[in-house]
C-alpha cells in the first residue's frame, strides 16, 4: 500500500487536485484527509463538493468543530468567510466526519493530538514566536496510550517525519496553506517559505514505513488572486511566496 497523506487544505482547490493528480502519478494506492478542509478565503463550496465524492478516511480538524459548533459571531475571517458558503449538504458531511481514525488497526489518523485538536502533535510552542521540534517526552505525553505503527497528524502545516518508540510519526503539511498566524498557546508564525502544495506518501518498508514528504507546484497565482479578491491580503502573501508579511 502506497498511502497518501493529505492534510489542512483550507479550500484550496487548485492546490488539492495538483496534489491528486500527483500522487496519482507517483502510485498512490489509498488516500486520507486529516482535517482542516475548507476554512480560508478561497473555495470552500467547491472544495465540499470535491472531497464529498471521496470514500477515502477523512476527519475534521480544529476548524470542522469551530463551524458546527461556534457562534457565528466568535468566527475569525476564516471560518465565518467558509460558513457563509456551507450548504445542508455540507454541514451534513462535515457532521459525519470523525476526529480520529484507524483505517487499518497499525495505522492512526488524528488532526492535533489524538485526544486534542488544537494542540501540535510533533511541535511545541513555547513562548510567543518560539516554535520548535517537540521533544520525545511531549509527544510521548501527547499520544498517551495511544499506540500504532504508522501515527500521521496535521495542523502544524509544518512537514515532518519522527520516529519514536517503534512508531512513524508523519506531519505531510499543508495542502493548501504554506504560512500562517498561530494563536495557540502563543502566538507564532508559521513559514514554509514556498507557495507549493504539500502532501506526503507512507509505505511500507520491511517492519517500517518510508515517508515522502512532498512539495508540488500550481497554479498558485490563481489562489493568491481570489485572496486578494477578498480582501485577504496575508492569504495572498503566503500563498505566493510561502511567508507572512
Amino acid at each position: 500500500m502506497k498511502l497518501a497523506l493529505l492534510s489542512d487544505i483550507h479550500g484550496n482547490l487548485p492546490a488539492l487536485q495538483a496534489v491528486m493528480a500527483d500522487a496519482q502519478t507517483r502510485g498512490a494506492t489509498a488516500f486520507a484527509n486529516l482535517g482542516d478542509n475548507l476554512s480560508g478565503p478561497l473555495w470552500p463550496r467547491e472544495t465540499a463538493e470535491y472531497l464529498m465524492h471521496q470514500s477515502w478516511p477523512q476527519l475534521a480538524g480544529n476548524h470542522e468543530r469551530q463551524l458546527l459548533q461556534f457562534d457565528p459571531a466568535r468566527h475569525g475571517a476564516s471560518d465565518a468567510y467558509a460558513h457563509t458558503r456551507l450548504t445542508p449538504a455540507i454541514i451534513g458531511w462535515l457532521q459525519s466526519l470523525p476526529a480520529t481514525c484507524r483505517p487499518t488497526p497499525d495505522i492512526l489518523l488524528c488532526h492535533g493530538t489524538p485526544h486534542d485538536d488544537l494542540t501540535y502533535l510533533l511541535e511545541t510552542v513555547s513562548a510567543p514566536q518560539t516554535m520548535g521540534l517537540a521533544t520525545p517526552g511531549q509527544i510521548r505525553a501527547r499520544l498517551g496510550s495511544t499506540a500504532a505503527s504508522l501515527i500521521a497528524c496535521g495542523h502544524s502545516h509544518v512537514p515532518r517525519v519522527v520516529m519514536l518508540d517503534g512508531s512513524t510519526l508523519v506531519n505531510p503539511g499543508s495542502v493548501g496553506l504554506p504560512a500562517y498566524l498561530g494563536d495557540h498557546p502563543y502566538p507564532h508564525r508559521v513559514e514554509n517559505g514556498a507557495p507549493h502544495a504539500r502532501y506526503a506518501i507512507a509505505s511500507r518498508s520491511g517492519t517500517h514505513w518510508a515517508v515522502e514528504l512532498i512539495a508540488v507546484p500550481y497554479e498558485y497565482e490563481r489562489s493568491a488572486a481570489k485572496a486578494q479578491q477578498e480582501g485577504r491580503l496575508d492569504w495572498q502573501c503566503a500563498l505566493t511566496s510561502g511567508y507572512l508579511h
